[in-house]
This record gives C-alpha cells, sequence and structure tokens, in this order.
C-alpha cells in the first residue's frame, strides 16, 4: 500500500511513478477529485497532490491510526485533503457525503500495508509472537482468534484453502480444532507452532514461512477483503464521470481475478460478433485502459521484493452511465 514511516523505516509505494501517471489524464481539470480507497499513511495521494497542484483527494481507510497518520503528513495541503473513516464498498455514500456526485479517479492498493505488518500488536505479522488479532479497523469486528477458536472444521477449511490456497488446508484445520479444545488461541506464536507441526517437512522448504498461507487467509476472512472488494469495484465504475479512471493495484491472484473479471464485464461489447458495424450507443461505457495486467521492473523487484507479486490494471470511462443508482 501506501509509502510509510514506521519505525524509522521507509516504505516506498509499489509502482507508484506509473500510478499517478495513469491518474494523471482524469485528474488535470481544475478541481477534479481522486478517492483513494486505501490511504494507509498517504504516499499515493501526497504523490497526487504534490505533482497535480489542481487535484484534490478524498482519502478513505478503515484504519483509523493510519488515517491520523495520513492527517499529518497531509496536513500541508490544506482542503485540498479528506479522510474518511470508512471501507472502500462505502464509496458511493462517501463521495455523496462530501455533497459530490461522481468523481474523476479513483485508487484501490489492496492488501495490509507495511505499516500494519511492522505494528507488532496488530497481529499481522508471524516473525514474532504477537496477539492474534489482523483486524484493520480495530474499532470492529472479529479478530483472528475468534475465527481460530469458533469457526468449524469446515469453514477454518474453506477459509484456509480459498484465500490462502493452502494444500493442508483439512488437515491444519483439524489440528486447530484439537488444540483449541485444550486451549484457546490467543497470540501468533502457538499458531506458528502448529503449522510447523502439521505441515510436511519438504513443503516447509518450499514457498516461503510455513504460516505465510495461513496468516494471509486469516487477514483476509478477519477483514472480508473479497467481499468488500466485489461490492467495490462496481461502486468505484459508476462513482466516475466521463473521463474518470479507476486504478487497482493487488498482491494476491484472487483479487486480480476479481478485478480482471469486473473490468473486463465493463469493457465488454455486446452485440453479436459478426457485426460489420457497432450502432450508435451501444459502444462499452468503459474502456481498458492497460493492456492485461502491468508488473513491476524487475529492478523495482530488487528493490522491493514485494512488488514481485503486484498486478497494475487502470480502465477509463468513456460514456455516460446509462442508468444510475
Amino acid at each position: 500500500m501506501g509509502v510509510e514511516q514506521v519505525a524509522g523505516q521507509q516504505h516506498v509505494p509499489v509502482m507508484l511513478d506509473r500510478i499517478v501517471a495513469l491518474l494523471t489524464p482524469a485528474l488535470e481539470r481544475d478541481g477534479a477529485v481522486l478517492v483513494d480507497c486505501t490511504t494507509g499513511h498517504g504516499g499515493h495521494t501526497e504523490a497526487v497532490l504534490q505533482r497535480i497542484p489542481t487535484a484534490r483527494v478524498i482519502g478513505i481507510d478503515r484504519d483509523t491510526s493510519a488515517l491520523a497518520l495520513a492527517g499529518e503528513r497531509l496536513a500541508g495541503f490544506g482542503e485540498r485533503w479528506v479522510g474518511v473513516h470508512a471501507v472502500y464498498d462505502e464509496l458511493l455514500d462517501v463521495i455523496a457525503d462530501q455533497g459530490l456526485a461522481q468523481v474523476d479517479a479513483v485508487l484501490f492498493d489492496l492488501g495490509v500495508s507495511s505499516m500494519q505488518l511492522d505494528q507488532r500488536e496488530r497481529g499481522f505479522a508471524y516473525a514474532e509472537d504477537a496477539p492474534l488479532d489482523m483486524r484493520m479497523d480495530a474499532t470492529t469486528g472479529p479478530t483472528a482468534a475468534d475465527v481460530l477458536n469458533t469457526y468449524s472444521v469446515g469453514d477454518l477449511t474453506r477459509v484456509l484453502r480459498e484465500y490462502g490456497e493452502e494444500k493442508f488446508a483439512a488437515k491444519i484445520a483439524r489440528a486447530i480444532v484439537r488444540r483449541r479444545e485444550r486451549e484457546p488461541f490467543t497470540t501468533s506464536a502457538g499458531l506458528v507452532e502448529l503449522l510447523y507441526a502439521e505441515i510436511p517437512a519438504p513443503a516447509r522448504r518450499t514457498g516461503g514461512h510455513p504460516a505465510k498461507r495461513t496468516f494471509q487467509a486469516l487477514r483476509m476472512e478477519v477483514n472480508d477483503e473479497l467481499g468488500a472488494l466485489r461490492a467495490a469495484l462496481p461502486a468505484s465504475l459508476e462513482a466516475i464521470a466521463v473521463g474518470g479512471r479507476v486504478v487497482v493495484e493487488s498482491y494476491h491472484s484472487l483479487e486480480d481475478r476479481l478485478v480482471k473479471q469486473v473490468f473486463t464485464r465493463a469493457t465488454r461489447l455486446e452485440v453479436p460478433p459478426d457485426l460489420p458495424f457497432v450502432p450508435e450507443g451501444m459502444e462499452p461505457e468503459i474502456r481498458l485502459v492497460t493492456r492485461g495486467s502491468e508488473q513491476a521492473t524487475p529492478a523495482e523487484i530488487e528493490e522491493n521484493p514485494r512488488a514481485a507479486s503486484v498486478r497494475l490494471r487502470a480502465v477509463e470511462r468513456v460514456r455516460p452511465q446509462q442508468s444510475r443508482r
């Protein structure tokens, strides 16, 4: 997600220059508005406000601590930035609350931010023992510990298999239920220990840390990340005016697949394939800006290994929407 300064470490946004370049054509008119749906520490927002002096940004984040830090970082831009505590599937309501009918661009930088990974007490990382929280909005909702201590074997298997693409999902789920009967899960150390015991040694030697997939799956379940994205993507297409753009940066194959499906549907030509011309008014309202998904350069991946999995897609509205909410 965005640029963050945590514990003295600078986290550079992945593909920042390319993202700003994709957003710029939609934001060059005076008073153009971007909705940054994943504000984080404000890295993307700061770059847009610096490079496009006439643009304004509405920054959405479900993480109250991130919004507070972004507010400090962006204070110098005055009324050109406003922060809103919300989940991005509330996008249309946020825009309406700001007195706007439409905006000019929407940005999603999906997944967990470096800032959240670096805050031990949030429980996103498996490298050290910490409370099993994993909520992006620490003010509401069940924690990862709640999931581990209450879900059935079947539901745990589904979560691990679907969101973590974990080959040993059923085996791990059964072990979790056996373990919690003796003692409920509270911190990450017990879960990591269980994963080392349940994942066979040959599998542990490939594909990174054995806890990576399970922690990812729990985080996505706790925050209903795919559910929120499934609602937010169509809303973002509804939100933009003609000439407006939606840019999405994803790090997980399930997220990217969902983005691709929504963008493909929106840009599909709804006429018979053998028709020699497209009748007036039948052209798609949305066009693809990127050809497929764009990826980080080898140089950027070397500098920031997290960039290896990024997929970047963008679309633009070329015709007014036929029917509005």
